[in-house]
């Protein structure tokens, strides 16, 4: 499948949950969490979400000093057209909605229909990009996992907050819901934060050498 290079990030309680019953606030990391998270969008050249995700955190999307292409994904295709990612300046704005999705004409924003795969494709061969970078949420990279396009794997982990309960999300979606195989990574990086009780932790997907995957654009 011709794709981008696609990398994600995400923070995580010490038990491994990204959010808590309810649902949290973005802020709840530190400003060194804050500073890494806008370095990974300014070295991509299209930002990707889902539309729960940019709810819950109220996003824009933007990295300053650069103008990545600003994504996301809805099956029902719900947007609000006064949510501020389409009056805030940035990358142009691409709206992937299911088939069966109603989405409203909102202008400046491309809406694009059909599944996830073939929006990767389209993002590759007619938009031009190369690099691709996710912030969530789990059920959106748990998308990504299934498909098996994930190279980079950030994430920080915020060991003074523990979230609990056996349905809290998980970065790949709701826990025990597993995935058709097993994704191998290796660590790439590491770094703790002084002072934050959080730890920067890199990863690069390691695959098997199978002529039935075809690399990403370089």
């Amino acid at each position: 499948m011709r794709r981008p290079r696609i990398s994600t990030n995400l923070a995580v309680s010490l038990d491994g949950k990204i959010s808590p019953a309810g649902g949290l606030p973005s802020g709840w990391t530190s400003r060194a969490d804050h500073a890494r998270l806008l370095d990974l969008r300014r070295n991509a050249d299209a930002l990707l979400v889902g539309r729960g995700t940019l709810e819950a955190d109220n996003m824009t999307l933007t990295a300053p000093g650069s103008s990545p292409l600003r994504c996301v994904v809805s099956r029902s295709g719900a947007f609000r057209p006064e949510h501020p990612l389409f009056y805030t300046p940035g990358g142009a704005v691409h709206l992937l909605v299911g088939n069966d999705g109603d989405a409203p004409v909102i202008p400046g924003a491309t809406i694009h229909r059909g599944d996830l795969a073939e929006f990767l494709r389209i993002l590759a061969d007619d938009l031009r990009i190369e690099r691709l970078h996710c912030e969530g949420g789990g059920e959106l990279i748990r998308e990504l996992a299934d498909l098996d396009v994930i190279d980079e794997f950030h994430l920080t982990v915020a060991a003074h907050a523990l979230f609990g309960g056996t349905g809290a999300v998980t970065p790949t979606g709701i826990p025990a819901a597993f995935l058709k195989a097993s994704r191998t990574f290796e660590l790439a990086s590491i770094e703790r934060v002084d002072g934050a009780d959080e730890c920067f932790l890199s990863y690069r997907r390691t695959r098997p050498d199978s002529p039935q995957w075809l690399p990403s654009v370089s």
